[in-house]
C-alpha cells in the first residue's frame, strides 16, 4: 500500500516506521516546508493519505486530497469547525474519510467506559464531574481532541450538563463540565475523569506511555479504509 504522510513531525515519523514494518511504501513525506511536492504526485501514486499536520493546515490538506480522489485518515484536532464541509466534499467526490480524535485502541475503550460511567452517575447528582488532560508542551490546541470527545460522551449521558468550558480563574456553573488543560514536558497524553462529592471521589484515567499506540491505530485505519467509500471513525473500525 502506498501511503502519503501529511505532517512529518514526531507522530509522522512514528507512523512511517510502523507502516514500513508492516510492509507498506511511503509515497511522500509532506510538511510545511515542502507542501508543493504533493502537487507533483500522480493520482495513482497514492493509495491512502495519513494526515497528522496542524490545526491551521488540516482543512486545506484534507480537501485537497479528497478532490484528488485519495482516501484520507486524519488525526489532526483543532479544525473541526470545518468538519461538515469536509464530509460534504467527501460525499460529492464519492471519497473516503476517516477521522478520530485518538487512534489508540485503549483510548477508544476508555471512551466507551466514560459513557457507561456517566450513565451510571446520572443517578447520583451529589457527584460533580470534572476533567484534566495533560499533554506535551508542543501540542498546540487545548483542550485536546480526546478531551472534547470525552466531554461529548459525558454530555450525551449525564442530564444537567449543558456544555463544557476550559478551567480558568472564574468559577463556572454546575451545569458546565470543567476541563483543565495542562502542558508538561514530553507527556504523550493523560486524561482523567473525576466525579467528586463532599465525602469521596471516583476517578478513571487513561495514560499513554508513548505515541506507538496512536500511530499503530492510524496505520490500521488506513489499511481498513482503502477500497471503501463514505465517512468513518473508530467505532466503524472496531465494531460497535
Amino acid at each position: 500500500m502506498n501511503i502519503l504522510l501529511l505532517g512529518y513531525g514526531k507522530m509522522g515519523r512514528t507512523i512511517e516506521k510502523i507502516a514500513l514494518d508492516r510492509g507498506h511504501h511511503i509515497a511522500g513525506r509532506i510538511d510545511v516546508a515542502n507542501r508543493q511536492e504533493m502537487e507533483s504526485l500522480s493520482g495513482d501514486a497514492v493509495d491512502v493519505v495519513i494526515e497528522f499536520s496542524s490545526p491551521e493546515s488540516a482543512y486545506e490538506n484534507i480537501t485537497y486530497c479528497l478532490k484528488r480522489g485519495w482516501p484520507v485518515v486524519s488525526g489532526t484536532t483543532g479544525w473541526l469547525n470545518h468538519r461538515a464541509e469536509v464530509e460534504a466534499l467527501c460525499g460529492q467526490h464519492k471519497g473516503a474519510f476517516f477521522y478520530a480524535s485518538n487512534y489508540s485502541i485503549g483510548v477508544n475503550l476508555f471512551f466507551r467506559l466514560n459513557k457507561v460511567l456517566a450513565q451510571f452517575m446520572k443517578n447520583y447528582p451529589s457527584y460533580q464531574v470534572s476533567m484534566t488532560e495533560i499533554h506535551h508542551t508542543e501540542k498546540k490546541d487545548a483542550p485536546s481532541g480526546t478531551a472534547i470527545t470525552l466531554a461529548e460522551g459525558i454530555l450525551e449521558n449525564l442530564p444537567g450538563k449543558t456544555g463544557w468550558a476550559e478551567k480558568g480563574p472564574e468559577a463556572i456553573a454546575d451545569s458546565v463540565l470543567e476541563i483543565e488543560s495542562l502542558r508538561e514536558g514530553t507527556v504523550p497524553g493523560t486524561h482523567i475523569i473525576r466525579y467528586g462529592s463532599e465525602v469521596d471521589q471516583i476517578e478513571i484515567s487513561h495514560i499513554a506511555h508513548s505515541r506507538q499506540g496512536f500511530a499503530l491505530g492510524a496505520v490500521v485505519a488506513a489499511e481498513w479504509l482503502v477500497g471503501k467509500q463514505g465517512i468513518f471513525g473508530m467505532d466503524d473500525l472496531l465494531g460497535e
